[in-house]
């Protein structure tokens, strides 16, 4: 967890801090009005709650919304193939650039989930897939351009219908 923790800090632009800051100066403006207006109970009460939810779900939702923005990028898959003298799933793709910045890393994390003829059990399978697997995509990717990437899914022993769900996570 602190390596995680140290990871996430280590890779925070100058945006995240822009950013961070603005929630925190925003939370702190509205504890002062709420502070301001405490002879007013039910209005101050309501106040230090949304400055609080401003605090946790603006800076997650903000933070989420900003990476997306600025690292913006199309994963396509070109080949998904189980492979027959071992239990393996083989899957081929790239990875495009369509942002502005040059990506440094992509963290590419690949999902295997089941298929039933349920309607409502095929949104939920996607949510909570049986095999995973990543690959982290240390060259460097300009704007418009692409990276090809290959992984295994091991070991993959599953013989019914399957789906692949795919993202990607650049910096």
């Amino acid at each position: 967890m602190k390596t995680y923790i140290l990871d996430f800090i280590d890779h925070l632009l100058v945006y995240d801090y822009l950013l961070f800051g603005g929630i925190i100066l925003l939370f702190i403006l509205i504890l002062g009005l709420a502070v301001f207006l405490r002879h007013h109970l039910a209005l101050a009460v309501l106040l230090v709650l949304v400055a609080f939810g401003v605090l946790t779900a603006g800076s997650a939702v903000g933070y989420t919304m900003m990476h997306r923005y600025l690292f913006s990028n199309t994963l396509v898959l070109s080949q998904v193939k189980a492979l027959e003298f071992t239990e393996a799933l083989l899957i081929k793709g790239e990875i495009r650039n369509t942002s502005k910045r040059t990506f440094g890393e992509c963290t590419v994390s690949v999902g295997v989930h089941k298929v039933s003829g349920n309607p409502y059990l095929d949104r939920i399978y996607p949510n909570i897939p049986f095999q995973k697997a990543s690959l982290k995509v240390e060259e460097p990717i300009k704007p418009g351009k692409a990276a090809a990437f290959k992984l295994f899914v091991e070991p993959f022993r599953y013989t019914k219908e399957y789906n692949i769900t795919a993202k990607a996570d650049c910096r």
